[in-house]
């Protein structure tokens, strides 16, 4: 249960502004925490850190551990003297408005392999024992993914269960052999984690020192061309073969006719309860080392999931079957006084995942975008929130507040004019002060909704595999009278712990 009566901003590092073509946790993520005490703000909430896949989706890593290394503040490694300033030249194609991860992930890479060639070769005596400890006290989960890393380089990113027989099924003389094999590839994996890893617990203490909590994002399901699979396959609804049986998605509903085919492996729920939930709670454990909160992205698959035959067209097919419901979190209480949790509880949600939430005091979601489809009843009004709520205007999955506005329904745009008191012309303001002065403790704006942008800026269109994931801003669209006005709205809400009331 989250008590304190706060708010923050929605914003993923890449977002940042940078000179390198994407933003990373180097001095503009030290700034952003320094604007966020300065407007009253306590949380920073943002997507999945872990390594992206083919789409750039943080939704898709190849690991429920590993840190996305695109994220390194490559400054901070020259600082070190692993990499020299004449390295450091930006590309004249990088766009200060998004990330064309197509030129930013290869001059990313390059100088991190630079920086680790350097490393490797001349690292003082303190640095190298830090990199070995890390690698020590990480070896769980390390030692695969960096191993999973290589091997796939030199099978051609084909699908792991397309390996070779011997890595397929993991013969132990046999990945002792890779391990050796492509040693340098190994290295490289392990240093940069090691890289992400330190930067991002400096970053994490400077936002604490300040009363700035980092909420983080945990996907309930975890991709099938992962070091998670491929490692512990035993967990998966998997054939001898390593093949998926069946699959996750949602079924038909009021947004697709044919509901939504994800294609991630399902769990092996049985199995994992003869562990005592043991990997689920290493992954637990491992989010709450990076993040103060974690927003568990579909809660609602722990009471129930929608399983969907592999291979089959769509999710029309699929069926439900249980989640492993309270046994799980009680495994979570084992370890945790207070669950840290956020339960992403949208969509079609059952009592049981009503009453899975409630059991365990856990947050739940409102979204203010879809509050004005229907009458005074919608739950998604602000008037009907508790305490124990985390609200949006809207999501990353969401429009901007002024890009739904624009295109929202007349029917909609009439009773948010009512509900609302406004005309439209400020309704990313209208709809920031009416969370505020909700009784959700906890509220949460993107912020493009306090930059007032429109469609173009915003992060993901569901159901749409390439272009998301790109938007960034930029130090001069904070304009001083945005920042004034979120302030003020804040603090007449009483929504800045730092005043006392």
């Amino acid at each position: 249960m989250i008590s304190i009566k706060a708010s923050g901003i929605l914003l993923h590092p890449t977002s940042l502004p940078s000179q390198f073509g994407s933003g990373d946790i180097g001095n503009a993520s030290y700034k952003f925490v320094d604007w966020l005490v300065k407007v009253g703000q306590t949380y920073w909430q943002m997507l999945p850190v872990g390594e992206v896949g083919p789409s750039n989706s943080p939704y898709t890593s190849c690991s429920a551990f590993a840190g996305n290394h695109l994220l390194i503040d490559l400054e901070e490694l020259a600082k070190q003297g692993w990499l020299k300033p004449k390295e450091l030249i930006p590309d004249p194609q990088f766009n200060s408005g998004h990330a064309d991860f197509e030129i930013v992930k290869p001059y990313r890479l390059q100088k991190l392999q630079l920086a680790a060639k350097r490393f490797f070769s001349k690292a003082d005596s303190v640095s190298r024992s830090e990199y070995v400890d890390f690698c020590q006290s990480e070896q769980h989960w390390l030692e695969d993914f960096a191993l999973f890393k290589a091997i796939e380089h030199h099978e051609q990113n084909r699908a792991w269960n397309q390996w070779p027989e011997k890595y397929v099924n993991r013969h132990p003389e046999t990945l002792s052999k890779a391990k050796s094999l492509y040693a340098d590839e190994v290295d490289f994996c392990k240093f940069c984690q090691w890289c992400f890893y330190r930067q991002w617990m400096l970053l994490k203490k400077y936002a604490n020192d300040r009363g700035i909590q980092i909420v983080g994002d945990v996907p309930i399901f975890v991709s099938y061309q992962s070091a998670d699979v491929w490692e512990h396959q035993e967990l998966f609804e998997l054939d001898a073969s390593g093949n998926p049986i069946i699959v996750a998605g949602v079924p038909p509903d009021f947004f697709s006719e044919s509901g939504q085919l994800w294609g991630n492996p399902l769990y092996r729920w049985d199995i994992h309860e003869r562990t005592s939930y043991a990997w689920w709670t290493e992954r637990l454990k491992h989010a709450i080392r990076f993040f103060d909160l974690v927003r568990i992205d579909h809660f609602r698959g722990f009471a129930g999931y929608w399983a969907i035959p592999a291979g089959a067209p769509d999710a029309r097919v699929g069926q439900w079957m249980p989640g492993p419901g309270k046994k799980l979190f009680k495994a979570f209480q084992k370890v945790f006084d207070n669950l840290p949790i956020i339960a992403e509880d949208l969509g079609l949600i059952t009592p049981d995942v009503i009453e899975l939430r409630d059991r365990f005091k856990m947050p739940g979601m409102r979204i203010l975008q879809f509050a004005f489809g229907g009458n005074d009843s919608n739950t998604y009004l602000p008037h009907h929130y508790i305490a124990n709520t985390v609200a949006y205007t809207g999501t990353h999955d969401n429009d901007t507040t002024v890009g739904w506005w624009n295109s929202a329904p007349e029917h909609e745009k009439n009773y948010a004019r009512y509900y609302l008191s406004t005309d439209g012309h400020d309704i990313n303001w209208a709809a920031i002060s009416a969370l505020s002065a909700s009784k959700a403790n906890t509220v949460i704006f993107p912020l493009q909704d306090v930059l007032g942008l429109n469609s173009d800026s915003r992060m993901n269109i569901p159901g749409k595999a390439w272009g998301n994931w790109e938007w960034r801003f930029s130090w001069e669209q904070l304009q001083d009278s945005y920042t004034e006005r979120f302030e003020q709205i804040t603090n007449v809400n009483n929504r800045n712990p730092r005043i006392k009331n």
